[in-house]
Protein backbone atom coordinates (compact mmCIF):
# COMPACT_ATOMS: atom_id res chain seq x y z
CA UNK A 1 0.00 0.00 0.00
CA UNK A 2 2.80 2.43 0.94
CA UNK A 3 4.58 1.84 -2.39
CA UNK A 4 1.38 2.65 -4.28
CA UNK A 5 0.89 5.96 -2.45
CA UNK A 6 4.59 6.84 -2.48
CA UNK A 7 6.21 5.01 -5.41
CA UNK A 8 9.95 5.16 -5.92
CA UNK A 9 11.22 7.82 -8.29
CA UNK A 10 13.47 7.48 -11.29
CA UNK A 11 17.14 8.32 -10.78
CA UNK A 12 16.73 11.28 -13.16
CA UNK A 13 14.37 12.89 -10.67
CA UNK A 14 16.55 13.24 -7.58
CA UNK A 15 18.41 16.37 -8.63
CA UNK A 16 15.17 18.06 -9.69
CA UNK A 17 13.59 17.11 -6.36
CA UNK A 18 16.51 18.65 -4.48
CA UNK A 19 16.32 21.82 -6.58
CA UNK A 20 12.57 22.07 -6.02
CA UNK A 21 13.08 21.58 -2.26
CA UNK A 22 15.66 24.37 -2.09
CA UNK A 23 13.39 26.70 -4.07
CA UNK A 24 10.54 25.87 -1.69
CA UNK A 25 12.63 26.80 1.37
CA UNK A 26 13.69 30.08 -0.23
CA UNK A 27 10.10 30.94 -1.18
CA UNK A 28 8.84 29.99 2.29
CA UNK A 29 11.36 32.41 3.82
CA UNK A 30 9.73 35.16 1.76
CA UNK A 31 6.09 34.30 2.45
CA UNK A 32 3.83 31.42 3.41
CA UNK A 33 1.92 31.73 0.13
CA UNK A 34 5.05 31.48 -2.00
CA UNK A 35 6.21 28.60 0.16
CA UNK A 36 2.95 26.78 -0.58
CA UNK A 37 3.50 27.26 -4.31
CA UNK A 38 7.00 25.84 -3.93
CA UNK A 39 5.65 22.87 -1.99
CA UNK A 40 3.11 22.11 -4.72
CA UNK A 41 5.94 22.33 -7.28
CA UNK A 42 8.03 19.88 -5.25
CA UNK A 43 5.15 17.41 -5.02
CA UNK A 44 4.63 17.67 -8.78
CA UNK A 45 8.34 16.97 -9.44
CA UNK A 46 8.13 13.87 -7.28
CA UNK A 47 4.95 12.80 -9.04
CA UNK A 48 6.41 13.37 -12.51
CA UNK A 49 9.49 11.25 -11.88
CA UNK A 50 7.61 8.41 -10.18
CA UNK A 51 8.64 4.92 -11.29
CA UNK A 52 5.98 2.51 -9.98
CA UNK A 53 6.16 -1.24 -10.33
CA UNK A 54 3.82 -2.72 -12.92
CA UNK A 55 2.06 -6.09 -13.22
CA UNK A 56 3.49 -7.60 -16.42
CA UNK A 57 1.41 -10.16 -18.32
CA UNK A 58 4.56 -12.19 -19.20
CA UNK A 59 3.03 -13.45 -22.43
CA UNK A 60 4.97 -12.59 -25.57
CA UNK A 61 1.96 -13.35 -27.76
CA UNK A 62 0.94 -9.80 -26.85
CA UNK A 63 2.53 -6.38 -27.20
CA UNK A 64 2.05 -4.24 -24.10
CA UNK A 65 2.18 -0.48 -24.18
CA UNK A 66 5.68 1.05 -24.04
CA UNK A 67 4.35 4.17 -22.31
CA UNK A 68 1.64 5.64 -20.12
CA UNK A 69 -0.63 8.06 -21.92
CA UNK A 70 -3.22 8.58 -24.64
CA UNK A 71 -3.27 6.72 -27.97
CA UNK A 72 -3.35 9.49 -30.56
CA UNK A 73 -2.71 7.51 -33.75
CA UNK A 74 -3.16 3.98 -35.11
CA UNK A 75 -2.21 3.79 -38.78
CA UNK A 76 -0.20 2.06 -41.47
CA UNK A 77 3.16 3.74 -41.99
CA UNK A 78 6.50 3.15 -43.63
CA UNK A 79 9.29 2.27 -41.23
CA UNK A 80 11.77 4.91 -40.02
CA UNK A 81 14.31 5.83 -42.68
CA UNK A 82 16.89 6.29 -39.92
CA UNK A 83 16.85 2.50 -39.55
CA UNK A 84 16.72 1.93 -43.32
CA UNK A 85 13.14 0.66 -43.10
CA UNK A 86 11.42 3.28 -45.25
CA UNK A 87 10.43 0.63 -47.79
CA UNK A 88 8.80 -1.62 -45.19
CA UNK A 89 5.17 -1.20 -44.12
CA UNK A 90 4.24 -1.33 -40.43
CA UNK A 91 1.31 -0.67 -38.17
CA UNK A 92 2.21 2.30 -35.96
CA UNK A 93 0.63 3.14 -32.61
CA UNK A 94 1.50 6.49 -31.02
CA UNK A 95 1.16 7.07 -27.27
CA UNK A 96 1.21 10.73 -26.15
CA UNK A 97 2.43 11.43 -22.61
CA UNK A 98 1.34 14.66 -20.95
CA UNK A 99 3.17 16.17 -17.98
CA UNK A 100 0.99 14.23 -15.53
CA UNK A 101 1.72 10.77 -16.96
CA UNK A 102 4.46 8.49 -15.69
CA UNK A 103 7.32 8.93 -18.17
CA UNK A 104 9.21 5.66 -17.69
CA UNK A 105 9.14 3.61 -20.91
CA UNK A 106 9.07 -0.21 -21.12
CA UNK A 107 9.66 -2.87 -23.75
CA UNK A 108 6.41 -4.29 -25.23
CA UNK A 109 7.65 -7.87 -25.67
CA UNK A 110 10.73 -9.92 -24.82
CA UNK A 111 13.58 -9.65 -27.28
CA UNK A 112 17.09 -8.47 -28.08
CA UNK A 113 18.08 -4.88 -28.79
CA UNK A 114 19.51 -5.12 -32.31
CA UNK A 115 20.07 -1.40 -32.89
CA UNK A 116 19.77 1.94 -31.10
CA UNK A 117 19.91 5.20 -33.03
CA UNK A 118 19.67 8.70 -31.53
CA UNK A 119 18.79 11.70 -33.70
CA UNK A 120 18.81 15.32 -32.51
CA UNK A 121 15.93 17.50 -33.62
CA UNK A 122 13.31 20.10 -32.81
CA UNK A 123 10.89 20.27 -29.87
CA UNK A 124 7.49 20.51 -31.53
CA UNK A 125 4.31 19.46 -29.75
CA UNK A 126 4.68 15.68 -29.54
CA UNK A 127 1.00 15.14 -30.37
CA UNK A 128 1.62 16.42 -33.91
CA UNK A 129 2.29 13.77 -36.56
CA UNK A 130 5.32 15.63 -37.95
CA UNK A 131 6.99 15.33 -34.54
CA UNK A 132 7.96 11.77 -35.55
CA UNK A 133 10.06 13.23 -38.37
CA UNK A 134 11.37 16.51 -36.94
CA UNK A 135 11.73 16.20 -33.15
CA UNK A 136 14.62 14.86 -31.13
CA UNK A 137 14.14 11.10 -30.94
CA UNK A 138 15.69 7.77 -30.05
CA UNK A 139 15.07 4.56 -32.01
CA UNK A 140 15.15 0.98 -30.74
CA UNK A 141 15.04 -1.97 -33.15
CA UNK A 142 14.05 -5.06 -31.18
CA UNK A 143 14.28 -8.63 -32.45
CA UNK A 144 11.50 -10.64 -30.80
CA UNK A 145 11.81 -14.27 -29.79
CA UNK A 146 9.49 -15.37 -32.61
CA UNK A 147 11.86 -13.88 -35.20
CA UNK A 148 9.80 -10.76 -35.90
CA UNK A 149 10.92 -7.22 -35.13
CA UNK A 150 9.38 -4.15 -33.57
CA UNK A 151 10.55 -0.56 -33.57
CA UNK A 152 10.15 1.72 -30.55
CA UNK A 153 10.74 5.46 -30.94
CA UNK A 154 11.08 7.86 -28.02
CA UNK A 155 10.12 11.34 -29.24
CA UNK A 156 10.87 14.49 -27.26
CA UNK A 157 7.99 16.93 -26.90
CA UNK A 158 7.37 20.66 -26.69
CA UNK A 159 9.05 21.12 -23.31
CA UNK A 160 11.03 17.88 -23.15
CA UNK A 161 14.76 18.43 -23.16
CA UNK A 162 16.26 15.03 -22.62
CA UNK A 163 15.66 11.50 -23.82
CA UNK A 164 17.11 8.96 -21.40
CA UNK A 165 18.13 5.55 -22.77
CA UNK A 166 18.81 2.83 -20.19
CA UNK A 167 19.63 -0.16 -22.39
CA UNK A 168 22.45 -1.11 -24.74
CA UNK A 169 22.71 -2.65 -28.18
CA UNK A 170 22.80 -6.43 -27.91
CA UNK A 171 21.01 -6.49 -24.56
CA UNK A 172 18.37 -9.16 -23.91
CA UNK A 173 15.18 -7.80 -22.35
CA UNK A 174 12.04 -9.30 -20.89
CA UNK A 175 8.54 -7.98 -21.56
CA UNK A 176 7.92 -4.92 -19.39
CA UNK A 177 11.58 -4.16 -18.65
CA UNK A 178 12.41 -0.47 -18.41
CA UNK A 179 14.19 0.99 -21.45
CA UNK A 180 14.37 4.67 -20.45
CA UNK A 181 12.31 7.80 -19.99
CA UNK A 182 11.67 11.21 -21.55
CA UNK A 183 11.58 14.32 -19.40
CA UNK A 184 8.55 16.64 -19.37
CA UNK A 185 5.93 15.75 -21.97
CA UNK A 186 6.59 13.55 -24.99
CA UNK A 187 5.51 10.60 -27.15
CA UNK A 188 6.43 6.99 -27.85
CA UNK A 189 5.71 5.25 -31.17
CA UNK A 190 5.72 1.50 -31.69
CA UNK A 191 5.95 -0.08 -35.16
CA UNK A 192 5.03 -3.74 -35.70
CA UNK A 193 3.76 -6.23 -38.32
CA UNK A 194 1.61 -9.37 -38.47
CA UNK A 195 -0.39 -8.64 -35.33
CA UNK A 196 -4.01 -7.86 -34.52
CA UNK A 197 -4.51 -4.40 -33.03
CA UNK A 198 -6.35 -4.53 -29.70
CA UNK A 199 -5.98 -0.88 -28.68
CA UNK A 200 -8.42 1.88 -29.63
CA UNK A 201 -7.81 5.45 -30.72
CA UNK A 202 -8.31 7.76 -27.73
CA UNK A 203 -7.64 4.99 -25.21
CA UNK A 204 -5.59 5.71 -22.09
CA UNK A 205 -2.91 3.07 -21.63
CA UNK A 206 -0.44 2.02 -18.94
CA UNK A 207 3.15 1.05 -19.74
CA UNK A 208 3.86 -2.62 -19.27
CA UNK A 209 0.22 -3.52 -18.61
CA UNK A 210 -2.17 -2.34 -21.35
CA UNK A 211 -2.41 -4.67 -24.35
CA UNK A 212 -1.85 -3.03 -27.74
CA UNK A 213 -1.75 -6.01 -30.12
CA UNK A 214 -1.73 -9.81 -30.27
CA UNK A 215 -0.60 -12.59 -32.59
Amino acid sequence: MFSKIFPKIHAEGYKFLVIAGIITMVLYSLSDFLGLIGFVLTVWVYYFFRDPERVIIENDSYLVSPADGLITDISEKSGPEELRLENTSYTRISVFMNVFNCHVNRIPSSGKVEEIFYKPGKFLNASLDKASEENERNYFKINLKNGEEIIIVQIAGLIARRIVCEVEQGQELKQGDRIGMIRFGSRVDIYFKNKKVLAKLGQNVVAGESLLASE
